[in-house]
Parts: C-alpha cells; structure tokens; sequence
C-alpha cells in the first residue's frame, strides 16, 4: 500500500486544548521522521520460534522496502525489552543505535531511490505479557481444559514492535503482504493471517506453521494463535470461512458461528461492499481474550455467548440476538483493516464506523426501528470526557467515545441527508473509494460534504474535538417559538427535525436565533427527534 504522510490536526482549522505530556519514546513511536519516510515496505517474512515454556520468542523478519528518498539511515522498531541479536544486509551485519523502541539501522552506503532493498532482523527474547488484553498490549498465556498451551496476541495501540521488528506506524502497510511461519510445540497448531500454506516437522519438538497474505496488512493485525485447534471448514459464495477453535468447543462453535457469520456477511456485503481481503479469505479464531479485528484471523474469545459476554451493551435487548464479537469484528474487516487511519489520533476512522455496523447489522436483521433503538440505547455509554480525536504524532489515541458517540455521529448524518437510498450509496461509495487505503480525518469529511453537498465540516469538529454535544435551544416568541444552535463551532449549522401535534418539520437551525412560522400555545408541545439525532434540548 502507498505510504501515506500525515495531515496535521490544523487540516480542520481547529485546534486543540492539550493537557498531557508526551515523551521521546512516544514522538519515535507515533512520529514520522526521514528514516520512516525514506521507505516503503513491501512485505513482511517473519520466521520465528515461540516457547510457551519459557514465554519466549527467537527468529527473524526479512523486510523488503522500496526506497523512496535516499538514504543510508532507517528506522525499524521493537521494544527495547526485546534483544536484537543482529540485522544483516547482503551478508553483511549492519551497525544500529536503540533509542527507546526505534532501531536506527545504518547501511555502508547510500541505497538509491526507486530501489527494492530488503534486510534480515534477528531478534530473540520474551514480549511483554498483557494484564487485560486487548486493552493493554501483550501476550496471553494460558492453558485448556486438557491443560495445553493456549496462546495468543494482542498489540493495537500499543505497537506490533511489541513482539517483532517492524515499521511500527500504521502510515505503511506492505504492499505485497506478509508470510508468517511459526513454530510450535509438537501437538499445538499455531493459525495466523491469511491461506494455510503447510506445515513441517523440524525434528527438534517443533512443527513450523506457514501462513501467507496476499493483501496490505496492518501492522498490528498480524498475530499467532497456538492451540490444539481443531478446524471447521464453510464456504459462503465462494469465500472460504475457517473457524479455529479449540477442540472442547467443537460442536459449539459450528451451531453458534452458523447463526451470525453468513447472515452477517450479506448485509455487510450489500452496505459496505464486498469482502475485501477475498484472496486471504475469512477466518474466526479462538484466543483466550475477549476479541481483536487481526485481518483475515479475526480473535474470538466471547465464549459462544450472544451479546458481549451474555450483556447487551445498548441495554435495550436488541443487542443479545447476536454474537457482539463476531459482528464488531468482522466490521473491522472493512473499516480499520481496508479503509485504514494514519494514526492512531484518528482511530474513529476504525471505531467509529464499526461500531456504527453493529446498528447497521441490527437493521439487516430486524428492521429500522429496532436499529434506531439499539444505537440510541448505546448513548448511555457516551463518556465526554475528551475529545474523539487524540494527538498527532505520538502514538495516542483520543476518547473511547469514538465507538458509540462516533456511531451516533454517523446516524446523525444519517438523518441530516434525510434520504436513506442517497445515505446507503454514500457509506457503500465511502468503502469502496477507500478500499484498502490509509487515509485522515480530513479525507473522511472531504468525501461526506462532496457527495452530500453539504458543509458538514463544523457538524464533524463540534463531535470529534469538543466534549460536549450541539444543544438546540428553543425559547417562546409571541405565539410562535425561536430556535438555536448552542455549539463550541461557530457558524455551526444542523438541519433537525422535530414534532408538533402529529405534523413532522424540519428546522434548519443555526447559531442565531430564527423564528418559526408555526404558532404554539407551550414549547413542550415541541418533540425533537433525538432518536434521529444525538442532540441535547433546552427547552
């Protein structure tokens, strides 16, 4: 995939109030320096051991890049607990410095511009172990009923330098994908990304499994997964549907995976556009963590329950007639793994957007009105606490409020285009423009004002970067009413639309007070939509 550079906050003429402080080791993760920018990967050959004994990984990765600009410096990354036993290049062992994470790798001469290049990482040494993955980076080592190894991996956010060196900045995908082979001990299987490509016997305890991906990959979707898995083969028009779990839950897993994943994939299919990484086809794994979006190896660990571990999250009901995992996840096949952000400031870009596919599932399924209920009992989740939007340049993400206030978002722009037909064709176009892109903030709200012909840019900044919600204030004139916009956006305009006695209208509010035409006796006579619309009233 094309490396990409990023576009600053100020690209949306706004700015940020900012109260954390970030060090040198967040700039070298999250930055975009020469010795980033001067490359282009091309693909990723990891080729490693993994000891759950000892919690322990030794092995290589081949990187091949492109070079871009010249140069004799790169930087790759991985976590300075990890040990880097040599880099070599033309049979040659290269200098380096650490600094932090970052690994500045230093050539003997220039390497020319246009030029495929490639350099061999050996590394070794035990990767961090998560306490609550997936929200803190890390390994999970656990056992199974039988007690055998159940392992697996989870880094977004964090970093995919955690366990293997790597370019660690989502800004650059390899364009011609990744092999991944990893050895296991005898009697475990270990499934990663993409076709099953064989395995072999080393003769030492250990069998090496290989795995090959077709498709740009994010960093951090790339995983393992050890088990004594057993797996289950479906096919669905063609697409090949692989569940891996483990060999307790067989019987459960084909009942339960049968109800979701094919009634999801045609709704996901006919609103987002077909399955994007066909070639590496679709696959659900079982970890021994709740759940992770690793392309084409999606992490399932929801123990075969329906909702979010057996709760519904929106507390309406709606969301315990499916498997919240499943759906979430998969979601993330299209946005985050296909249409992806260049940094981790603008994850809503992944967030926001899958979990709006929860809703847009709900709707596939039970209709409009049990889609409206489930997305607004969601609202109960909205935080306000930070802006949606993090800091450029420094590996951080903003508020978790980019899951379900983001959703709402997208159903708020859902009901100010007011066309469903003209709103379905733009999520469908916005996919598959930017299919297996990596793109910003201000290439997402580019796309919406152009096909909606709308400015809906300040409708996007007062939700992404401001704590608070537009509040619509009403306030009674003679025999009439006044309404307004109270936003931190000026020049904030929202069409909304509201009830009186029966008769639908719509108010095409600003900042300014405007008067309205209908005559009312009270102003509680007045019901706003804000099922439609994620809005707050005063009235």
């Amino acid at each position: 995939m094309k490396k990409l550079l990023i576009i600053g906050l100020l690209s949306l003429g706004i700015q940020q109030i900012v109260s954390q402080n970030f060090t040198r080791r967040d700039s070298l993760h999250g930055g975009l320096r020469f010795e980033r920018n001067c490359f282009d990967v091309q693909h990723y050959d990891l080729n490693i051991k993994i000891n759950p004994d000892e919690r322990s990984i030794v092995g290589y990765n081949d990187i091949t890049f492109n070079v871009v600009e010249p140069t004799s410096k790169i930087q790759l990354d991985l976590f300075d607990n990890m040990h880097v036993d040599s880099i070599v290049w033309n049979d040659q062992k290269l200098k380096y410095e650490r600094d932090y994470d970052a690994v500045f790798i230093s050539f003997p001469k220039e390497l020319a511009k246009d030029t495929n290049d490639k350099v061999r990482f050996y590394y070794s040494g035990k990767p961090k172990v998560a306490k609550n993955a997936p929200w803190d980076g890390g390994f999970v080592f656990k056992k199974d009923s039988n007690d055998k190894h159940f392992v697996a991996v989870a880094v977004q956010g964090t970093g995919a330098s955690l366990w293997y060196p790597v370019k660690d900045s989502q800004t650059d995908e390899p364009n011609n994908g990744a092999t991944i082979k990893v050895a296991v001990p005898n009697g475990l299987m270990n499934v990663s990304n993409g076709r099953f490509k064989g395995s072999e016997d080393l003769k030492n305890g250990y069998t090496r499994w290989d795995w090959e991906v077709k498709n740009p990959i994010n960093n951090y979707t790339i995983t393992v997964n050890i088990a004594d898995y057993v797996h289950i083969e479906d096919k669905m028009d063609n697409l090949d549907l692989d569940y891996y779990v483990l060999r307790e839950n067989e019987e459960k897993a084909k009942n339960h995976f049968d109800a979701d994943v094919k009634p999801m994939m045609e709704c996901f299919q006919a609103k987002f556009g077909r399955y994007p990484f066909w070639e590496d086809g679709y696959k659900l794994v079982e970890t021994p963590y709740l759940g992770m979006e690793h392309q084409s190896a999606v992490a399932y660990g929801n123990k075969y329950r329906k909702g979010y571990l057996g709760r519904d999250l929106s507390g309406t009901g709606e969301g315990m007639n499916f498997d919240f995992i499943i759906i979430h996840e998969t979601g993330h096949e299209w946005f985050g793994n296909s249409v992806t952000s260049k940094d981790i400031a603008d994850m809503w870009i992944h967030e926001s957007f899958t979990t709006y596919s929860e809703t847009v599932f709900v709707e596939c399924m039970k209709g409009y009105d049990a889609a409206m209920k489930y997305i607004n009992g969601q609202s109960q989740n909205v935080q306000n606490d930070k802006p949606i939007i993090g800091q450029y340049g420094v590996n951080n993400e903003g508020s978790g409020d980019m899951y379900y206030k983001g959703a709402l978002l997208l159903n708020t722009l859902r009901h100010v285009v007011n066309n469903d037909e003209k709103w379905w064709d733009i999520i469908l176009k916005y996919s598959e423009t930017f299919r297996k892109q990596i793109i910003d903030t201000k290439t997402v709200v580019d796309f919406f004002n152009k096909e909606t012909g709308r400015n809906l840019t300040p409708i996007f900044e007062q939700y992404l970067q401001y704590t608070t919600i537009p509040k619509l204030e009403f306030k009674k004139y003679k025999k009439r009413f006044q309404y307004r916009w109270i936003t931190n956006v000026p020049n904030f305009e929202m069409p909304v639309d509201i009830m009186i006695e029966g008769k639908k209208m719509r108010l095409d509010a600003t900042n300014e007070w405007q008067k309205s035409k209908e005559v009312i006796p009270n102003l509680n006579d007045i019901e706003v939509l804000t099922n439609h619309f994620f809005i707050k009233v005063n009235q």
